[in-house]
């Protein structure tokens, strides 16, 4: 069972996204989900993965985007431990999620497991530019490691992606920042699926505030370490 959604209408100003999915073979839900929820000022996104597959897996990941979603506008570190309270007695997931801060045009993020996360920026020179999520081992519902959220500067036309290990590693060099955030997403299930797991993938693309700043430049100063692909 596959499923695609894209989304832009809420948040015009902010960002686009696509999201894609599938679940494994025989399964008729997914343990993997994935969360787009609005705050002031900012939106919140997470990609969580429910341990195994089948309806226990898809109902540990509903209470994590549940909470997420209830909580949305607390910090990111906040969030987790809400979720790794709400997870106890369950399979417990592991997840990534990042919150884009349109006042302060950044994004800060976290990784608790083995969800990948890699932010894309297009350079000079049809060049361009990624930053991955630091990944820090643990079962959101059973062990959490010690956590501390990363904070990078974004800029308009920046690119999230979140992808579940149902998701071959590797996939972020055939991605094509040309297309929109739902080709995008679809590209790489498509392309990168594993067939033995389930598999989500959650592309964002950042627009931010209307202004005529340009945003970050990517350089040294941003005090993220960039690498040009």
């Amino acid at each position: 069972m596959k499923h695609a959604q894209r989304g832009h209408e809420h948040w015009p100003q902010l960002i686009d996204y696509g999201a894609a999915g599938q679940a494994h073979t025989g399964e008729l839900v997914t343990g993997d989900a994935y969360l787009v929820q609005p705050f002031p000022h900012g939106v919140l996104v997470a990609v969580v993965d429910g341990l195994g597959h089948g309806q226990a897996a898809a109902t540990a990941a509903q209470i994590a985007t549940a909470t997420l979603a209830e909580y949305a506008h607390d910090d990111i570190v906040s969030l987790v431990r809400r979720c790794h309270r709400a997870l106890k007695g369950t399979r417990g997931v592991v997840m990534s999620l990042a919150s884009l801060n349109a006042l302060a045009d950044s994004m800060a993020w976290v990784g608790i497991g083995n969800v990948e996360g890699v932010l894309l920026r297009r350079g000079a020179n049809q060049s361009r530019q990624q930053a991955g999520i630091v990944l820090r081992g643990g079962i959101v519902g059973y062990h959490l490691p010690p956590l501390r959220a990363a904070v990078v500067p974004i800029g308009p036309g920046d690119t999230l992606i979140l992808a579940t290990d149902g998701i071959h590693s590797g996939f972020v060099t055939e991605v094509n920042l040309a297309q929109s955030p739902p080709q995008i997403a679809a590209d790489i299930l498509a392309r990168h699926a594993r067939g033995t797991d389930d598999a989500m993938v959650l592309v964002v693309r950042w627009h931010g505030r209307d202004t005529a700043d340009t945003g970050p430049s990517g350089n040294a100063a941003d005090g993220v370490r960039w690498r040009s692909t």
